[in-house]
């Protein structure tokens, strides 16, 4: 019984590695499943939540430290207002990562997971890294990206990623205490990381 987080540098083949782990040990998959799950509760399309995806993190901080306030959570269960703007986003995002976790066995794919179940007491948190050239090969091969694409989609989701989480409790997203294990994807392939993971959780 275990809650995982995958964070990554993009391109690092987190995604991956999380379809991996799930598939092998029959855990919840969830990661464009939070943004389906945002939109059902806050009762808008799933376009409009990925659009709020891109600008999030600038209130998630407040967010985070006020989410076990019985106050905020009475307020988001209470919204109906059928629209989104971005602290309604966050708070669903917060309320549905917490939700993900309490029913266990899931590998939860970023947006911050890491922050918000810090004190879960099952949780597990991991991080990939990877060589930039690494992390553009693999957006080529896996996706077919051009390289000229695949190389500038690197550089702009590094820069997102960072000002997103340099306002998550003004620490980056990549210091390795946040986590439990950080797999270094220049050294070693997809098997060999599902492997440690599963060793990790003791499974």
């Amino acid at each position: 019984m275990a809650v995982l987080t995958i964070s990554r540098q993009f391109g690092a083949g987190g995604i991956t590695l999380g379809k991996m782990i799930a598939d092998k040990l029959g855990y919840t998959f969830a990661d464009t499943e939070i943004i389906q799950e945002i939109a059902k509760e806050a009762n808008v399309s799933p376009q409009w939540v990925e659009a709020f995806e891109k600008e999030a993190g600038t209130k998630l901080s407040r967010v985070i430290s006020s989410m076990v306030s019985q106050k905020w959570i009475d307020r988001v269960l209470k919204d109906e207002r059928g629209y989104l703007d971005e602290q309604i986003y966050l708070d669903y995002l917060v309320l549905i990562i917490a939700k993900m976790a309490d029913e266990d066995n899931v590998v939860i794919i970023g947006r911050g997971s890491q922050y918000i179940l810090n004190d879960h007491p099952d949780a597990f948190h991991i991080l990939l890294v990877d060589e930039f050239e690494n992390r553009v090969k693999f957006l080529i091969e896996r996706y077919r990206f051009s390289p000229k694409k695949a190389n500038q989609v690197v550089i702009n989701e590094d820069k997102r990623r960072l000002n997103l989480y340099r306002k998550l409790h003004k620490k980056d997203y990549d210091n390795p205490g946040l986590y439990h294990l950080v797999l270094n994807m220049n050294r070693i392939d997809l098997k060999m990381a599902e492997k440690l993971v599963c060793q990790m959780i003791g499974v």
